[in-house]
């Protein structure tokens, strides 16, 4: 164990806290983690949790969620910068809009967003439970905001619905191509492929199996052979883990979140040391903005 990972060692005891980390942060910084996983494990997870500092190793969406949720601990992000751009692509004028337009209308907000805009949405999904969820909602028309690869790809499992999308986008799933995927093919001719559904739709239309990033895990778990991964590269640190024999290939260069490869060892111990980076959130907001986790958690089981 090197110096920096024994400082944070001893300051987690100190200050009663755990770490929560992204399967898209760096591979020491899951390795460190008391917890890893994908958005709606960590939102679930840090409901349960009997620590009072939640460290959370991943983007700024993340961070504040786990403060709606649990609005009597300390919420710590180890790089106050790391955001998430796509949070950001959906708008509170569109959403008055659409409700104008549109009676008997769920507004379906994936948990990749801000608390503004999760405070104006009926519910709150991940892509491990968008359609779990969305299939228990009475409403017809679904307004679902911010990605829309995500909402298409779901709405082509709930032909009785009435979907209304945004324009959002993840910059690292779009970024990987329906050409990059074929090459991949052509050179490792008997691997699966396993997307995201964040990627286009061209790409999902070559997968062998599309999910969440829990859901590719347990899928190249469960299953023999070797895997061609359409997602962020970070979630090799945790198929290797499980998966010591088996091979995957990312497609292309592998396109990485600048954000989530921010958090570094050295900041969960100065943000640790220096109780520094708190999650703030105007109470009147949060209050809101939990009606929609709240009910995310609650469909979703």
């Amino acid at each position: 164990m090197n110096s920096i990972t024994s400082k944070i060692q001893e300051l987690k005891k100190e200050k009663d806290a755990v770490i929560l980390a992204h399967y898209y942060t760096e591979e020491n910084v899951q390795a460190l983690a008391d917890h890893v996983g994908d958005s709606y494990y960590l939102s679930k997870i840090a409901t349960k949790i009997p620590n009072r500092i939640i460290v959370f190793c991943g983007v700024s969406f993340m961070g504040e969620s786990a403060k709606i949720l649990n609005p009597e601990k300390t919420i710590l992000m180890p790089d106050a910068s790391a955001d998430c751009p796509m949070a950001h692509m959906a708008k509170i004028k569109n959403i008055q809009s659409v409700k104008n337009k549109y009676k008997d209308l769920a507004v379906v907000c994936y948990i990749n967003s801000t608390a503004e805009i999760k405070a104006y949405s009926d519910v709150c999904v991940t892509s491990s439970n968008a359609l779990k969820i969305i299939n228990k909602l009475p409403q017809k028309n679904i307004y679902f905001i911010p990605d829309a690869n995500l909402g298409r790809y779901v709405a082509r499992f709930i032909p009785d619905k009435n979907f209304i999308f945004s324009d959002g986008y993840c910059h690292v799933h779009t970024g990987i191509t329906a050409e990059a995927v074929k090459r991949a093919r052509n050179i490792h001719t008997d691997a699966k492929v396993l997307a995201h559904p964040e990627c286009t739709w061209d790409v999902l239309t070559l997968a062998d199996y599309v999910g969440s990033t829990s859901g590719i895990i347990e899928y190249a778990t469960t299953h023999e052979g070797e895997f061609i991964i359409c997602t962020e590269p970070g979630i090799l640190y945790k198929l290797k883990q499980k998966n010591p024999n088996k091979v995957f290939h990312l497609v292309g260069k592998g396109k990485s979140c600048i954000d989530m490869k921010k958090i570094t060892l050295q900041k969960v111990a100065d943000t640790l040391e220096k109780m520094q980076h708190q999650v703030e959130l105007d109470e009147t907001l949060r209050q809101k903005a939990f009606y929609a986790l709240a009910n995310m958690l609650e469909l979703a089981e």
